[in-house]
């Protein structure tokens, strides 16, 4: 674990969670600000091309921010310290909407439909620049949008996926796993008339385009609680997600970096005068030890133990010759060695595929009434391994409608909920047949359908 280290003058506080292409770690800047830290994961950095094509992503977006775009998680630096591989932002990267969506229990109450209303518009409004600058974000759906402090909704991880597993990234994508989210967010956090503005926003995005689907929903304020616009509900509840105790995630074994293997990727000449003999500067990125570390931290005793060494050869042999001295030293070179037999193993074990297993459909077995909005619940049931699958809903009236769901890595079901709106009098026998396109057992694709009765 980190839980107390310092990587690049920020201190890790022991908050974590895992994404796609590494683990989050909550963290405290130089100044006490809050800040967060995302560390690779190895294997993916070990493909060909991979770090430059990170560093070609991050870059681009410290460039879009320079330009003056907004709504993404800023990045502060791009590290590399041993062969470990540390991005920086300046904001907090938890709680993200899947938090929120998952700890709805502890929290013991949950945000509203304004609080969705917002996520929505400000993710939007994140993606339209984006693709008016040429850019994708190729990972939107809950994990990847932050809740800033002040309640803002802030789009993290943007083209890391792309760059390090080399999964397409293009705007039509992004709009799919925009509606995706706006319908988790209608099924999740809203009912009636707000349910259906939400669920009106993902159809629109998907014939009109985000620009029209972020009008419907503020065109739609009457619809919405009062102070949906100053996210009243979604500080309320980051401040009832902050009481929750933190949950750490099991990280594979530290690896301490060695003297004069600090380095930031994204400007390598900010570091060309420093002495590879000596400490790294604060803002060298990687990790810190040293002078101006906070903790005397084994890590800290480590390097000043190597600085002496540097400074005095003839003590370092005198100490050499001692045999309790022999037997630590070959104690840690055991140690390093399996360490290295361990990053060896993961790096040359490919990353497991997404599967889809198992499609689950099921709908309302009591008659629906006059101008009845029916929900349909389908379970997509996977392997746990995280990736993007296509999926259709066709429903009995002739409508079709396609979409991608992202999953994240550890997540085994996934809910895709239809609304299907009747009105007028009658009677009406609805079916509804959901469709798994891809990653599905021998390439073929998988449904399951369900039938509801309406009359009025």
């Amino acid at each position: 674990m980190h839980d107390g280290g310092t990587v690049a003058g920020h201190r890790l506080t022991g908050r974590t969670r895992v994404s796609e292409v590494g683990t989050w770690h909550d963290a405290e800047g130089p100044g006490g600000e809050p800040s967060g830290l995302l560390r690779f994961n190895d294997h993916l950095l070990a493909a060909p091309g991979a770090r430059e094509r990170l560093v070609a992503a991050i870059s681009a977006d410290r460039r879009l921010a320079q330009s003056g775009q907004y709504g993404l998680l800023p990045v502060a630096d791009l590290v590399a310290a041993h062969g470990e591989v540390w991005l920086i932002v300046g904001r907090r990267a938890v709680p993200t909407v899947a938090d929120l969506l998952t700890g709805g229990s502890q929290l013991g109450w949950r945000p509203d439909a304004g609080s969705a209303a917002t996520i929505l518009i400000e993710t939007a409004q994140t993606l339209l620049g984006l693709h008016a600058a040429g850019l994708a974000h190729g990972a939107v759906h809950p994990g990847t949008v932050v809740i800033g402090e002040d309640g803002s909704a802030l789009l993290a991880e943007r083209g890391l996926l792309e760059a390090l597993r080399t999964e397409p990234a293009s705007p039509e994508r992004d709009i799919a796993a925009w509606q995706g989210l706006a319908r988790t967010l209608s099924a999740s956090w809203a009912t009636g008339q707000q349910a259906q503005l939400l669920d009106h926003a993902a159809s629109v995005a998907a014939s009109q385009g985000l620009a029209t689907a972020r009008d419907v929903l503020t065109n739609g304020r009457d619809l919405l609680p009062a102070g949906f616009s100053t996210r009243e509900s979604l500080v309320r509840t980051l401040h009832a997600w902050s009481a929750l105790p933190p949950v750490a995630a099991a990280l594979p074994p530290a690896r301490l970096p060695e003297t004069g293997e600090l380095r930031t990727l994204l400007d390598p000449a900010r570091h060309a005068g420093g002495h590879p003999g000596g400490p790294p500067p604060a803002e060298s990125g990687g990790m810190r030890f040293g002078p101006g570390v906070p903790a005397d931290t084994s890590a800290a005793q480590i390097w000043r133990q190597g600085a002496t060494q540097h400074a005095d050869p003839t003590a370092q042999n005198r100490r050499r010759a001692k045999p309790k001295r022999r037997g630590a030293w070959l104690s840690s070179l055991i140690v390093c060695l399996l360490i290295a037999g361990f990053i060896l193993y993961l790096r040359m074990s490919p990353p497991a595929e997404m599967a889809v297993s198992k499609v689950s459909v099921s709908a309302p077995k009591k008659t629906q009434g006059c101008d009845a909005k029916t929900k349909i619940m389908a379970v997509v049931t996977t392997n746990g391994e995280s990736g993007t699958f296509k999926y259709e809903w066709e429903q009995s009236d002739g409508r079709v409608t396609a979409g991608t769901q992202r999953v994240e890595s550890g997540t085994t079901s996934v809910d895709l909920p239809l609304i299907w709106q009747v009105s007028g009098p009658g009677r009406f026998k609805g079916t509804a047949t959901l469709r798994v396109l891809d990653h599905t057992p021998e390439g073929k694709p998988i449904a399951a359908k369900a039938s509801f009765s309406y009359k009025c």
